[in-house]
């Protein structure tokens, strides 16, 4: 079958469309986010929030309020954010181990909560790796209006995230209110891993805040172009993955992993060549 009609049948299928819409949404604002998570080594946050996602959504599941897992994820997650970040900073618990203790710590709730009501099932298997028969269309209305709402936010304060990320001192000292803006990066961070986790998983979420913010910075050298490249490389990656997903009947998400993982390995390969030229 040639590529267009691969893509042509795919499309024909609502769920998918609806995946395919939400996919690319939620790709743009992890790589927008990515890039000054992973300068500001917050990386694996990403990786929390996905947990404290997990528990959130085994309650959802548990109490059988799937139309309303997008509005009662938000605020846990967004809380979790803020809680780690504090803890980043002000706590005697370093960076890695605060997360990996959430981490470790939401997954055990969440199955705890999930093995005494609906059963380790289908359920916690969607729940740990997305599925795209889970976006319904109010999931799509409502990933539509968020993720618009991400990325205004990051290109009104582009200036104060970028200042913030590259100097914190720095912006502090001219007046930036670095702890705002730290704050509203967490936000949309949270935001961002609510949305992603239907389709993606609480396991596999934070590569699309990871790889291409890596896989951008191994060939560009300012912040704008590694914002750019990033934002692009992402969608790239998940629309090529979700394609080699529906073509040889693989899970989405890991399909989409693979894909950012080639890439990455791709661009760190071309920038020691260039490096070893120069």
């Amino acid at each position: 079958m040639e590529l267009f009609e691969l893509i042509a049948e795919m499309m024909s299928f609502a769920f998918l469309r609806r995946a395919v819409i939400v996919g690319l949404l939620v790709s743009l604002c992890a790589a927008l986010l990515g890039v000054s998570l992973v300068l500001k080594r917050y990386a694996m946050i990403g990786t929390g929030l996905s947990h404290v996602g997990f528990v959130a959504m085994a309650i959802t599941i548990a109490l059988d309020l799937g139309d309303l897992s997008i509005a009662l994820n938000l605020p846990i997650v967004a809380l979790a954010a803020f809680f780690l970040l504090r803890l980043n900073e002000n706590s005697k618990i370093n960076g890695d181990s605060a997360v990996a203790m959430v981490s470790a710590s939401s997954l055990a709730i969440g199955v705890i909560i999930t093995d005494r009501t609906v059963g380790m099932s289908l359920h916690v298997c969607s729940a740990m790796f997305g599925s795209i028969f889970a976006i319904s269309q109010t999931d799509l209305w409502v990933s539509v209006v968020l993720s618009i709402a991400v990325v205004t936010l990051f290109v009104l304060f582009y200036k104060q995230l970028f200042a913030v990320t590259y100097d914190e001192s720095f912006a502090k000292a001219t007046g930036t209110k670095a702890q705002v803006y730290k704050s509203l990066l967490a936000l949309l961070t949270a935001i961002t891993v609510v949305l992603g986790m239907r389709m993606m998983g609480a396991l596999l979420i934070s590569s699309l805040i990871i790889f291409p913010a890596l896989s951008a910075m191994r060939v560009c050298k300012s912040f704008l172009s590694v914002v750019i490249a990033s934002a692009f490389i992402s969608v790239s990656c998940f629309f090529v993955g979700m394609v080699i997903s529906y073509g040889f009947d693989l899970p989405a998400g890991a399909s989409i992993v693979s894909v950012n993982l080639a890439l990455f390995l791709l661009f760190s390969s071309l920038a020691f060549v260039r490096k070893g030229g120069a």
